[in-house]
């Protein structure tokens, strides 16, 4: 009976000793979150602190603007959900949730190794209107050396956050005659491309986003050398090859506004001096096509105007933190005073696409990392076929559905840029026929319904002879130019 008894004690105290460990397990977090306040307060009481306050309105009851930037730096805090109390609204955008830090709460801050708090007290007064204000709360060993630098790093976090909200607008210049609301319309700019959605060798996307980057920080490097903070970059392939699109995604990256310049609306050099004088900052500045202005221009723009809008002395004085981007099929034809270091900085080139490019687009098109018809896609683009990215985009577009007749449909497109009809014998007379219909039947008049029609040798001669003409042929910038060129 006694060792029942005894039995049984020990399994109650196993028990209530798991029980134990369980519970401290499960509100661990609770009990190490009220470890520190413990410590904090202890902390606080030992130092001496100073406060500072940023009242809502200022003395002439007017909106203080360093409440507002407080308030909205206070609210990007990750350290607000520790407040007590926070509020929960919702965003502009409809899956967005904003936090907001409520009435006499408290959120602390770290900077420096110094622990800061703000508390967003509301007082009523004698006229009974609630005012709110931040109180600062610094240590005063560390006031001298933090405070300063702390509030700079307020306004650098809150232009970084204001950066990321802002709408991104398009802009385009109207006639000069036509100035009722303004040489310039703008419009929200709402084009989905991403750097990550441009189709694009994968070295040479990382060289730009990092140029990109580069360029956002530079700004005290660019003043101590007594430049303009802006960057120039020249875009050139044939046409299709996705350079609106890459202008897009760098709009979007930058978030910065979109001044789409027709100089084909520019009467003269003094109405495209006051174009650029009319610009913001953050923006980037676009002149597409400028290759073809240049030899077909009908306006009394000068060539030394065109110039002087690259890099001029208007240039220096509209501003700072702009990126230039100029549009060209070539470069072969143009004066090398617009190609000089200094106007251009970025030289990139967009060629027609190559196999690496095709399985970007079915990628992102598609869905597509691999597919029994790569290899015969691969060795058409070999062969020397001919297609931009806006054609394969198109063709993947209509044929979403069926990935296997997108590629197929590619392949077709791809051999009627080569002529290849050895190639075409490899996947089916139907894919050559599908949509091209010149070829349906042979030269001797058979009809379209005879499946087993074969192209006469002579033509079969012919075309090969094309096709090996085709290939010795180079397509873009020769061996020695890189795709992007940093000035």
């Amino acid at each position: 009976m006694f060792s029942i008894l005894r039995y049984l004690f020990c399994l109650f105290v196993v028990i209530a000793c798991v029980f134990v460990l369980v519970r401290l397990f499960l509100y661990r977090t609770a009990l190490i979150y009220v470890l520190k306040r413990w410590l904090h307060w202890i902390e606080d009481r030992v130092h001496v602190h100073q406060c500072f306050r940023v009242p809502e309105l200022n003395e002439n009851f007017q909106e203080n603007q360093l409440y507002r930037k407080v308030y909205t730096y206070l609210n990007s805090l990750a350290t607000i959900e520790d407040s007590d109390f926070t509020n929960l609204f919702s965003g502009k955008k409809s899956n967005e949730i904003v936090l907001c830090l409520d009435d006499d709460q408290t959120v602390h801050d770290e900077f420096l190794r110094a622990r800061v708090s703000w508390t967003n007290e509301v007082v009523r007064g004698s006229d009974q209107i609630r005012r709110r204000t931040f109180v600062l709360r610094i240590k005063k060993k560390d006031k001298r050396r933090i405070l300063r630098p702390y509030l700079q790093h307020i306004h650098m976090v809150l232009d970084e956050i204001e950066q990321r909200r802002r709408e991104v607008k398009l802009y385009m210049n109207t006639q000069s005659d036509d100035q009722r609301n303004g040489r310039w319309r703008s419009f929200p700019f709402t084009h989905p491309s991403t750097l990550d959605t441009i189709a694009m060798d994968l070295d040479l996307k990382h060289k730009v986003k990092s140029d990109l980057e580069s360029f956002l920080k530079s700004k005290q490097y660019y003043h101590r050398l007594g430049r303009v903070w802006k960057r120039s970059y020249l875009l050139y392939g044939p046409s299709g090859t996705g350079k609106s699109s890459f202008i897009a995604a760098m709009a979007n990256f930058l978030s910065y506004d979109v001044y789409d310049v027709d100089l084909w609306r520019v009467s003269d050099d003094s109405d495209l001096k006051m174009l650029l004088l009319q610009t913001k900052n953050k923006s980037v500045i676009v002149i597409e096509d400028l290759d073809r202005f240049m030899v077909e221009k009908s306006t009394a723009l000068s060539f030394s105007g065109v110039l002087n809008f690259m890099d001029g002395i208007v240039n220096s004085c509209c501003g700072d933190e702009r990126v230039m981007v100029f549009t060209m099929n070539s470069k072969d034809q143009i004066d090398p005073a617009i190609l000089r270091p200094g106007r251009i900085d970025v030289h990139i080139y967009f060629p027609l696409c190559d196999f690496n490019s095709f399985k970007s687009l079915a990628n992102s098109y598609l869905g597509l990392r691999d597919h029994k018809l790569f290899p015969q896609v691969e060795e058409v683009f070999q062969g020397g076929a001919k297609l931009s990215a806006a054609e394969i985009g198109e063709i993947m577009i209509a044929n979403r559905t069926s990935p296997s007749r997108a590629l197929k449909s590619v392949i077709t497109a791809a051999l009627q840029t080569n002529g290849d009809s050895r190639v075409a014998g490899k996947y089916g007379r139907r894919s050559w026929e599908s949509s091209s219909p010149r070829l349906s039947a042979d030269d001797s008049g058979e009809s379209s319904g005879c499946k087993e029609s074969l192209v006469p040798v002579k033509e079969i001669r012919k075309l090969y002879g094309l096709l090996k003409l085709k290939s010795s042929n180079t397509i873009g910038p020769s061996d020695h130019e890189s795709q992007l060129i940093l000035r």
